[in-house]
């Protein structure tokens, strides 16, 4: 018993440190910078442009708007554009291929917090774009295209608040902090369970064994067996447990900054895994249903990111 709470305590205490002393000041900043350009109407500008570009691979205006939210806000940021695109009669083809870039991308509440650790955030952007359009490409050319392609006349203009004053702005900087603190907040149950869940088998000596029964394998093909603990946590617990596990490991000199920018940033930085897909697939009936089209079109991204980084990381 007293091994347990032992467990239990270290960790809570990791759990609270990574999610009020990492994730919250990043998320702050972040999504009150990308607030104020929502309310200046930077963002809308910059969807009107790209647009255009972006069409052949099967993107629409929300789904470059839910490509900005991936990468500077949450993995969950997308899921009100997804609702939107689905209750605006947008195609269950361009759902399918926004749902896989999005699934596909590196999601900004893990991948900036891990920029503490070592991550080269820049060269995970570069690739969580270059792998986000292969997956939306690879969906709606391939596994999704026999999905419906009628779209209804859709509203793709993105109501939000503005900030044309001292005050508009201080509005808007006080609901971004409020959201960041839910994001840190709402972080801490799953931390401190999938935490302590590794910290009891690794006190058991269960991790240590799968390791050793499993390294061979992952050497003869060229793979770290360091990756074993945190792909695990990743696609069973989610992107911030894995955060969490990384962030141990990396205290405890058994992994670091080469290990992040290499293979890993294309492994475990991007919301398909267990939570993630449950947590998008919520955003809306049509969404739920062309999930595993898209799915398998975030796959070939993911893959593309893997092989990329292994490239130049």
């Amino acid at each position: 018993m007293d091994l347990l709470i032992d467990v239990i305590l270290r960790a809570g205490r990791s759990a609270v440190e990574l999610s009020f002393f990492v994730l919250l000041p990043v998320m702050v900043v972040m999504l009150s910078l990308m607030r104020l350009l929502e309310a200046r109407g930077v963002l809308d500008w910059v969807v009107a442009r790209l647009s255009p570009l972006l069409r052949p691979v099967g993107l629409t205006g929300l789904g470059i708007f839910a490509a900005l939210q991936i990468n500077f806000v949450s993995f969950a940021a997308p899921v009100a554009t997804l609702a939107m695109m689905d209750q605006r009669g947008a195609s269950s083809r361009h759902i399918a291929a926004t749902l896989a870039m999005v699934m596909a991308m590196a999601q900004a509440n893990v991948s900036m917090p891990m920029a503490a650790l070592g991550l080269n955030f820049g060269l995970v952007l570069g690739w969580s774009l270059v792998g986000g359009l292969v997956a939306a490409a690879t969906t709606y050319y391939g596994f999704g295209r026999r999905l419906p392609a009628t779209e209804q006349p859709m509203d793709e203009i993105l109501h939000h608040p503005v900030a044309e004053s001292a005050k508009g702005v201080l509005d808007v900087i006080n609901r971004a902090g409020a959201e960041a603190f839910k994001i840190a907040l709402g972080a801490i149950p799953m931390l401190v369970l999938s935490l302590t869940v590794v910290l009891a088998l690794r006190r058991m000596g269960a991790l240590d064994a799968l390791t050793g029964l499993l390294s061979p394998l992952l050497l003869g093909i060229g793979a770290d067996p360091g990756l074993i603990l945190p792909t695990l946590t990743k696609y069973l617990a989610g992107g911030t447990a894995m955060m969490g596990i990384m962030d141990e490991m990396i205290r405890a000199g058994s992994s670091g900054a080469t290990t992040l920018n290499g293979v890993a940033a294309g492994l475990l930085i991007h919301p398909l895994d267990v939570p993630g897909v449950a947590v998008l697939i919520s955003a809306g009936r049509r969404v739920a249903q062309v999930w595993k089209p898209a799915a398998l079109g975030a796959g070939v991204g993911i893959l593309v990111r893997m092989v990329g980084h292994g490239l130049t990381g």
